[in-house]
């Protein structure tokens, strides 16, 4: 059996999932990455050739067979290279029952007194909450101990900031145990079974091959709030899909079901009223309607939409389009706030936000500003400490803020198993006029126009960013129209 330091990035990410190592393992084809995968991987390979160029004198050894790349490997230890890339390491080993060859190939071994320092070039800022970084640079570790003779002189990470960080070894038995854990989920005869989740399976390769069965099956992974402890839970008890959950728990039993939290237990709680309305929605295929929907009333409502970009991919946490549109009896045209692509680019784009803003309170008065989640609220509140609020918009802003997800939550459990916009709006009948859309294809196609030199094409790309924001407004309101007259018409919940 073949173990690569490469594992630990399949269990590890996007999620903690036993079941993508297995599935890679056993030969099951993996979707190829969507747009936002492919802009992180080449961001990752620039970020890493910028750092390439960075030494003077380096031997390459990525290209060659595996056995050769190894030996060239144990030769420029051996006479002392200043700088290596792309070495590999093998080592043959007894992990649990089984015999393995674990294999790993660092990006860089650079020489210092004698020995060598193990660093690898990851876009990632917070290299501590990347596990998988972690395990991989440990791994390179024991290979190089193992293959060499002596302990590296230091595990580092390039990260995306230009930051050296530095990995801290483990004990080898602690190591061993985790590439043991590896061994024995490649070398099971059953697939482990591993809870599928919205956002935990959102971006993963083998989503089509996951969930489409959970579905088939009325997986009860599938039920709002019912997290990945619970899952593991319930099935512990012979609960599997939601159908089961319904037969077997009522309220306060559900209510007092208890899971793992940690290292203790805690009730589901208050949470069991929610579960069993969403399992009762799943099972009949219809909404039940809890209560009528407790929205703002007004003649016109603000939708209040933002794109933005997470840290590891700008310098800023960075807000690139804030979008309002006024909707009601005196509807307004789209209002997109842009940041600029030069320096300053990100102010630019606070201010003019702030200046559409306060044309609407003018206008409008203290109108609602509808959002979908708590990102907005967030991301106004990031950005009122980092530029500041002087004339008070901002404040203004967020007073009249209105989040429409717990509002829905609270009104209707639908038979869905997210709540995402995307989901709600398309469950509602909402159409877009894009092919292609959504967060992640906005932040790539953000990304892309920030790299051509092309006016026009830039303006284009920046264009189609906007049209998919003010449909997300446009959506936003057809759920708000939605639930102004579903509470009217639907059944009070048996729950």
């Amino acid at each position: 059996m073949q173990i690569s330091a490469t594992d630990a990035y399949r269990i590890y990410r996007p999620s903690n999932c036993e079941l993508r190592l297995y599935l890679h393992h056993h030969g099951v084809e993996e979707a190829g990455p969507g747009p936002f995968e492919e802009v992180i991987r080449r961001l990752g390979e620039r970020h890493e050739r910028m750092h390439l160029a960075t030494f003077p004198d380096v031997l390459d050894l990525g290209a060659g067979t595996s056995q050769g790349r190894q030996n060239a490997t144990l030769e420029a230890v051996r006479r002392q290279a200043p700088v290596v890339y792309q070495s590999l390491f093998c080592f043959r080993a007894r992990l649990g029952e089984r015999d393995c060859e674990i294999v790993g190939s660092p990006d860089f071994l650079l020489e210092e007194n004698g020995s060598y320092v193990i660093r690898d070039v990851k876009i990632a800022r917070r290299i501590s909450d990347h596990p998988e970084i972690l395990w991989q640079l440990r791994i390179y570790g024991w290979l190089y101990e193992r293959a060499v003779g002596q302990p590296a002189a230091r595990l580092e990470v390039f990260n995306a900031t230009g930051d050296i960080i530095i990995i801290e070894p483990v004990a080898d038995n602690e190591l061993e145990h985790e590439l043991s854990r590896y061994v024995q989920v490649i070398g099971t005869t059953d697939a482990p079974f591993a809870p599928v989740g919205w956002t935990k399976c959102g971006t993963c390769g083998y989503h089509d091959h996951c969930w489409p069965a959970a579905e088939a099956a009325h997986n009860v992974a599938l039920v709002p709030k019912v997290d990945q402890e619970l899952v593991l839970a319930l099935r512990k008890v012979g609960v599997v899909s939601y159908d089961d959950l319904l037969v077997q728990f009522d309220e306060p039993q559900l209510a007092a079901f208890r899971r793992n939290c940690g290292r203790r237990t805690k009730k589901v709680g208050k949470a069991a009223a929610s579960i069993l309305r969403s399992a009762e929605a799943l099972a009949s295929g219809r909404e039940v309607v809890i209560r009528a929907p407790a929205l703002p009333q007004a003649q016109n409502y603000a939708m209040f939409d933002l794109e933005g970009l997470p840290p590891q991919l700008d310098e800023l946490e960075k807000i690139y389009l804030w979008g309002i549109q006024i909707y009601g009896a005196e509807p307004s045209e789209y209002l997109g706030a842009a940041a600029g692509f030069e320096p300053g680019g990100d102010l630019e784009g606070w201010q003019s936000f702030l200046s559409n803003a306060c044309r609407i309170l003018d206008t409008y008065g203290n109108i609602p500003f509808v959002h979908w989640h708590h990102y907005e609220r967030v991301k106004l509140d990031l950005y009122v400490e980092r530029y500041g609020d002087p004339d008070g918009i901002a404040s203004r802003v967020r007073a009249n803020l209105f989040d429409l997800l717990p509002a829905t939550q609270k009104a209707v459990a639908l038979p869905l198993s997210s709540y995402s916009l995307k989901v709600v709006e398309r469950y509602i009948g909402f159409e877009r006029s894009q092919s292609e859309y959504g967060g992640d294809w906005a932040m790539a196609r953000y990304i892309e126009a920030t790299e051509v030199s092309d006016e026009r094409l830039r303006d284009t790309m920046l264009s189609d960013i906007i049209e998919y924001n003010r449909e997300d407004l446009a959506a936003t309101w057809a759920v708000l129209c939605w639930l102004q007259t579903f509470g009217k018409q639907g059944q009070a919940s048996t729950l």
